[in-house]
């Protein structure tokens, strides 16, 4: 049963083109189901989250990172009473807009293009594939998605102004998002906070003790299992440790959640999207503990000097082929330049580049880059 507040499918504002009903799937499932079939969606499995192969291929890439984050939603929004089917459709969706090589492919974007007076923003991105790039239907370009999946896919993370975004007033600017799209960004918190201290331990990049002193959560559960396990490896009771940590994370979004949907007297999505702030939050204790536990991850693994020539790497590929292809649009392939015959250049070599993978964007580095 879903909540009044959730987001009913039946009252979905529809999609852009009109389509007939499916026979046993809702729109928001065939929203899922074409995400997951999408070019782009397959392209996160080579593109980088925090680790390149250099390390491992065991480590965590931006399509099992989608995964993860999908799984937390889809915990979150059932405790909630929300739609699931919605909640899951956006968590597939969320990051499908980053270029290769994480944030430092998209740090490098956002700066060529602003020698252009443009910027590069991943979920204005990521709307940009689902309505045009992806072209698998006769009938139409794009996905076709549903309102509120698309609308979920720019307000996700962020609040965008009307008198700097005109082009998405049709996306209800002023008013906040559904909680099925509130709660995305903290699911993408817990994954990442609690994988990437996974992900550094393996890469023998973040030791336990730097974790336990620098993450006190993590070292309270630790304290918990080795009284609980004393006989069993060092890695085992930090999967067991860790595994309590992300509990943790999920347990209080809930609660905390649920208690401000009561003490905002939250009947109806419109009471929702009326707030003047999102409900979807953690505890204040929770949120110092997130807070904690990020800034560890950027002062010791993000902004690690083991990284540091990756990242380099990465900023000076992006920003080369950018130059290259802004100098030689004859250059980019037949689609690209039929393209600039409508938008500007700039867009469409961000364009380019954005959709790549890191194999084959080091292919086109070394073609035309020498």
């Amino acid at each position: 049963m879903l909540a009044a507040y959730a987001v009913h499918v039946a009252q979905s504002r529809g999609r852009r083109f009109p389509e007939p009903q499916h026979l046993y799937r809702n729109d928001f499932q065939r929203d899922r189901d074409r995400v997951i079939h999408a070019r782009a969606f397959r392209r996160l499995e080579a593109k980088t989250q925090v680790f390149t192969r250099r390390y491992s291929d065991h480590f965590r890439n931006r399509l099992t990172h989608t995964l993860e984050v999908s799984q937390v939603s889809r915990t979150v929004a059932g405790a909630l009473g929300l739609n699931v089917d919605l909640a899951e459709a956006l968590a597939l969706v969320h990051d499908i807009g980053h270029p290769p090589f994480g944030h430092a492919g998209e740090k490098a974007l956002d700066t060529a293009m602003r020698r252009h007076g443009l910027s590069f923003d991943h979920n204005l991105h990521a709307l940009r594939i689902v309505e045009d790039f992806e072209q698998r239907y006769a009938a139409f370009r794009g996905l076709n998605l549903t309102f509120e999946v698309r609308e979920g896919i720019i307000k996700h993370s962020h609040d965008y102004a009307v008198k700097e975004h005109p082009e998405l007033d049709h996306y209800l600017l002023d008013l906040r998002p559904p909680l099925e799209a509130q709660l995305i960004d903290l699911a993408d918190e817990i994954a990442y906070n609690t994988a990437d201290l996974d992900d550094g331990y393996e890469a023998r990049l973040l030791s336990l003790e730097q974790i336990r002193h620098g993450v006190p959560v993590f070292d309270g559960f630790f304290r918990e299992v080795e009284q609980l396990y004393p006989d069993v490896s060092e890695k085992l009771q930090f999967n067991e440790a860790l595994k309590r940590v992300l509990n943790r994370f999920v347990e209080d979004l809930i609660r905390n959640t649920q208690r401000r949907i009561h003490e905002c007297g939250i009947q109806t999505l419109d009471d929702v999207r009326a707030q003047g702030e999102r409900l979807a939050a953690f505890s204040p204790q929770v949120e110092a503990e997130r807070r904690q536990n990020k800034q560890f991850l950027y002062d010791n693994l993000y902004f690690s000097s083991s990284l540091a020539d990756e990242k380099d790497d990465a900023e000076r590929i992006v920003g080369d082929l950018f130059a290259f292809w802004i100098n030689h649009p004859e250059s980019l392939p037949r689609s690209y330049q039929e393209k600039a015959q409508e938008e500007s250049l700039p867009r469409i070599v961000c364009d380019y580049i954005a959709g790549m993978t890191d194999p084959f964007i080091f292919e086109q580095h070394e073609k035309y880059c020498g």
